[in-house]
């Protein structure tokens, strides 16, 4: 699996927390230990900087980490520092979608919640290209940054296809089935792709038909990310990402909002039709309404 800095710094700060805890320490004292600002132990510790390796050395020397465990937590702070593919777009994308595409691309489990659109992630390019000429619209963009961003959403789906690749769920709303993108060539292409990635074994495609009790309103479009612990390092708390114009991406990373989001999408989840129906009926609306 290729690493995600992004996902590597937040491994490592969940290491560094959980051992500062285990010794009984505070931050404050860490930080008057160590002649730095208590400030500067808390952003290593929420992940929101990367640490100089030589910091990470200095922390680990201090708790009296040796051994095998040092050489592990000295390979990921290396890691937190390299740059991913996604970061040669960085002047194309928000900084909040860059950091969306890192935290995606080293999940285990991914599950999707979309009422409006074909998922990114099962895209045909010209369905993609179309989306993003609608967006160009409403936010001016060049037609070289809309090229961009096609090429970055294709490259995204190498998730789905890696060596150990990340295990998909969608829950579609049926209308996404309907709702005219490009025209109908691109809508007919763009359904018989849905009906071949539902094959892989790592995705499962499901659509919630128009006639399910809408009782529980579904909301916006989300996405859940699920890390599995790699080489005894720490678990790390779901991942939620949801839409939100104008800013395209705003995530939460709490236990509590992981849970939440879960809840909604079993809801979606358990009203759906199961993956044969809903190939069914994805091959079934190519041929009567993108005839």
């Amino acid at each position: 699996m290729a690493l995600s800095p992004t996902v590597r710094r937040r491994r490592l700060a969940a290491e560094l927390r959980q051992i500062r805890e285990s010794r009984g320490l505070s931050g404050d004292r860490v930080a008057e230990a160590l002649a730095w600002s208590p400030s500067k132990i808390s952003r290593i510790e929420s992940g929101r900087t990367t640490p100089k390796p030589a910091d990470v050395d200095r922390l680990l020397g201090y708790y009296g980490i040796g051994g095998p465990e040092r050489a592990r937590l000295a390979s990921l702070a290396h890691d937190a520092r390299q740059k991913g593919w996604w970061d040669e777009y960085a002047g194309d994308l928000p900084a909040e979608f860059i950091d969306a595409i890192g935290l995606e691309s080293e999940a285990s489990e991914i599950l999707e919640w979309q009422p409006y659109v074909v998922p990114g992630l099962l895209q045909t390019e010209d369905y993609a290209r179309h989306i993003m000429l609608g967006y160009q619209r409403v936010v001016p963009i060049t037609p070289q940054a809309v090229e961009r961003r096609v090429q970055v959403r294709m490259r995204r789906q190498e998730v789905l296809t890696r060596p150990e690749p990340a295990r998909l769920t969608v829950v579609a709303d049926e209308s996404v089935l309907l709702r005219k993108v490009g025209g109908d060539p691109v809508m007919r292409a763009q359904l018989r792709r849905l009906a071949e990635l539902a094959d892989l074994p790592n995705v499962e495609l499901r659509i919630l038909p128009l006639s399910a009790d809408r009782t529980v309103a579904p909301g916006d479009s989300f996405v859940v990310l699920n890390y599995g612990a790699l080489n005894g390092e720490a678990l790390l708390p779901d991942v939620v990402i949801a839409e939100n114009l104008p800013k395209s991406e705003l995530y939460f990373e709490s236990d509590d909002e992981g849970y939440l989001y879960r809840r909604v999408f079993d809801s979606q989840y358990e009203k759906s039709l199961g993956p044969g129906e809903s190939r069914d009926l994805i091959e079934r609306i190519a041929r009567s309404a993108w005839a």
